[in-house]
């Protein structure tokens, strides 16, 4: 197997979110966006979000990282990866505590906004088909600002 964090590197578009939590689901602060970059044991992710219309960007720099797809990072944030290809898609389950409440979503990544018959969006559906949906899909400002800024 490759390298994870290396193989992870580059511009991921979000094109999907599942969860049992409806808070997840509904938050005005979406993310668009993950640009991932990668110095020596050292996972950087910037992030472009948009909120209500306005859009954020922020830089976390991982704590944690090991070969097995699990990366930590401040504010009691963990990222594992569920699965990728390393050049089409990644589907990831963030863990996220909030209000001394642990819960957690999968996300859906895409190197391209292709569609939902991709071998991978496919893959993210057969895990998350009893949980809420939130589908994302269109190339979002705030992500077309980042991946200007980045690339």
């Amino acid at each position: 197997m490759r390298g994870l964090g290396l193989g992870m590197v580059g511009f991921w578009w979000e094109a999907g979110v599942a969860s049992r939590e409806n808070l997840a689901l509904k938050t005005p602060r979406r993310l668009e966006a993950l640009f991932l970059t990668l110095s020596g044991e050292t996972l950087t992710v910037a992030v472009a979000y948009n909120n209500s219309g306005s859009c954020q960007t922020e830089e976390i720099v991982s704590s944690e990282m090991n070969v097995w797809g699990k990366f930590v990072f401040p504010g009691r944030r963990e990222i594992h990866v569920v699965d990728t290809d390393y050049e089409q898609y990644a589907i990831l389950r963030v863990s996220l505590q909030w209000q001394n409440h642990e819960f957690y979503v999968f996300k859906y990544f895409t190197r391209s906004l292709g569609g939902e018959c991709e071998p991978g969006f496919l893959k993210f559906r057969e895990l998350t088909t009893d949980m809420g949906l939130y589908l994302v899909g269109r190339h979002g400002r705030c992500a077309m600002l980042l991946k200007e800024h980045l690339t």
